[in-house]
């Protein structure tokens, strides 16, 4: 096995935590406080203890509601009213406005009415009105020779062609002239020049694009004219690497 490559240790890269790394006891409070720091005496509300012995105070607290109209003696006798809401008189007469009255729908007097039906309701189905209606009834058709009720004269129908039997059967079996594959006039004759069409050749060229007009911008050019020095912000070089010194007499 080849021995693995050692990476040299650099003081400078070694570097202890922060503070916050540290995880010190607690100062304040009693449980888990520093050891080496003083505490205080702390102390607690213990638990009500529930004493059997004795019945439970189930009376209300100093907060609760005291009505202000019962006293000692009882409730107190000053008469007390409210508002209620106005109340409809019956015997009032309510005379309709002159806008509720419609004296062109009243037919003029003297004149003949003409009459007017209107559409009752159904009347309750009894059990006597079951009584077939018109359209349940299937009267025979009277056309064709199936009418069972009258003289029928002599019907004919007609019939597909037979191919057993008929003028266009084919005893011998004998294939017909478009069953025989022709010989190409190529195989016995001089064959004429065929061509065929190839598809669309693009001339040689450069295919990489080219910048239009409108991708220059010449107002950017300074090499052609005098503009003031310039600085930039150079590389960060590494901390660990020792500074060249050269002896000067």
């Amino acid at each position: 096995m080849e021995d693995e490559k050692k990476v040299p240790i650099i003081a400078a890269r070694e570097r202890g935590p922060g503070p916050g790394r540290y995880g010190l006891p607690n100062t304040t409070g009693y449980g888990n406080h520093d050891p080496t720091k003083k505490k205080a005496p702390a102390y607690s509300f213990g638990a009500r203890l529930e004493n059997t012995m004795f019945k439970k105070d189930c009376s209300p607290g100093p907060g609760y509601f005291i009505d202000a109209t019962i006293s000692r003696t009882g409730r107190d006798g000053t008469p007390s009213y409210s508002i209620l809401g106005r109340q409809k008189d019956a015997r009032s007469v309510h005379t309709p406005a002159p806008g509720a009255y419609s004296p062109e729908k009243v037919h003029p007097q003297g004149e003949r009415h003409a009459p007017a039906y209107s559409m009752a309701m159904r009347t309750r189905y009894r059990k006597r009105d079951s009584t077939p209606a018109p359209n349940v009834y299937t009267i025979p058709t009277f056309l064709g020779s199936k009418i069972p009720t009258k003289m029928n004269s002599a019907s004919f129908s007609m019939t597909g062609r037979s191919k057993t039997g008929g003028f266009s059967e084919d005893l011998a079996r004998a294939p017909g002239p478009g069953a025989y594959q022709h010989v190409r006039p190529d195989v016995t004759k001089r064959k004429a020049p065929g061509y065929s069409m190839l598809g669309r050749s693009y001339m040689p060229g450069d295919s990489t694009k080219k910048p239009g007009p409108g991708a220059y911008s010449p107002e950017r050019v300074l090499l052609n004219k005098q503009r003031l020095p310039s600085y930039s912000l150079g590389i960060r070089h590494s901390e660990y690497i020792t500074p060249l010194i050269v002896e000067v007499e």
